[in-house]
């Protein structure tokens, strides 16, 4: 659940951090307010590969668990099994 509540909580930052940007960049044409631009997005873009870099990790060791396609690659059916 824990896990779970970071990746909501990063996602929700990089959305966050998404639309001042784009505040930044449609409201304001100064020198000034580029450099606002181009700090949200590094942040954005640096929490992006963060939060795959966790969820990576998470998955190697075991601590979050795939489903759906995911599981189905990592845990597939014997032969026997296969229609």
């Amino acid at each position: 659940m824990i896990i779970k509540s970071v990746v909501i909580i990063a996602f929700i930052l990089i959305i966050i951090s998404l639309g001042s940007a784009l505040f930044h960049l449609v409201r304001h044409k100064t020198e000034e307010q580029s450099e606002k631009t181009v700090k949200a997005l590094t942040f954005r873009i640096t929490l992006s590969i963060l939060l795959f870099i966790f969820i990576f990790i998470a998955v190697a060791t075991g601590i979050f668990k795939p489903h759906g396609l995911g599981e189905k690659m990592h845990n597939p059916m014997p032969n026997s099994q296969v229609k």
